[in-house]
């Protein structure tokens, strides 16, 4: 049984949801604060986090931070909030998935059925990826240029392992997106990528002004370059 934990301070919300999720199979557990979340979460384990913004006593963004330093357990934002520079924020510091209220139960359950899909399928041979002098260590979610740390948000840390999983593969924008994030794609689109992929190429290109890792191909997308090894 999959164990959702569920930081919500609307009493008549979590009920319902609750009820649901229970029905569906899963075992939920509640916190109304930020502080009961902090306490929660360092007794018991986790297969994924629903996640209020707005808190009593502080900021789901915050807990979010908090619990991306030690776990990679997927995180969905459940909130009223809308805007464009909220959404990006969610996502920029872990957030896998972003529901504005009110939405239909039923995509918030086909969410999180696809993000618990999508963490059963994380298999140990994945758990590294290295190529062009960069390499990933997914469960600790770091990235090395050449064995130095690079410090990248959680957006960047995506993007990269998504062009990486896919050497020498044309990804266009749609593509990258539709992988990236599960939100409305209203929110976080093809210009919103643009600026994720210039920040990428200034953290781990040599020369970001000529990028030779990540590349554009004109009106098709973007590649993860890596160049063929010749025999002798």
């Amino acid at each position: 049984m999959k164990h959702l934990f569920f930081v919500e301070d609307d009493l008549s919300l979590i009920n319902g949801l609750s009820f649901a999720l229970n029905k569906e199979g899963y075992a939920v557990d509640v916190a109304r604060t930020k502080q009961e979340a902090e306490a929660l979460w360092l007794k018991e384990k986790f297969d994924l986090v629903i996640l209020d913004v707005s808190l009593p006593d502080g900021s789901g963004y915050d807990l979010c931070r908090q619990i991306r330093q030690t776990s990679t357990v997927p995180i969905i934002f459940l909130t009223a909030a809308d805007e464009e520079t909220e959404i990006i924020m969610g996502l920029d510091l872990g957030g896998d998935d972003y529901i504005t209220k009110p939405f239909k139960l039923a995509v918030f359950l086909s969410r999180i059925h696809a993000l618990l899909r999508r963490q059963e399928n994380f298999s140990p041979a994945d758990r590294e990826l290295a190529s062009n002098g960069i390499r990933v260590q997914r469960l600790e979610r770091s990235v090395y240029k050449n064995g130095e740390l690079v410090n990248l948000t959680a957006g960047e840390y995506k993007l990269l392992c998504l062009l990486m999983e896919n050497p020498n593969q044309v990804l266009t924008p749609e593509q990258i997106l539709s992988k990236l994030w599960d939100c409305d794609e209203n929110y976080v689109d093809a210009n919103t990528l643009t600026v994720y992929i210039r920040r990428l190429r200034a953290k781990i290109e040599d020369d970001p002004s000529d990028p030779k890792k990540i590349v554009t191909l004109r009106r098709l997308g973007y590649k993860w370059n890596v160049p063929e090894r010749t025999g002798v």
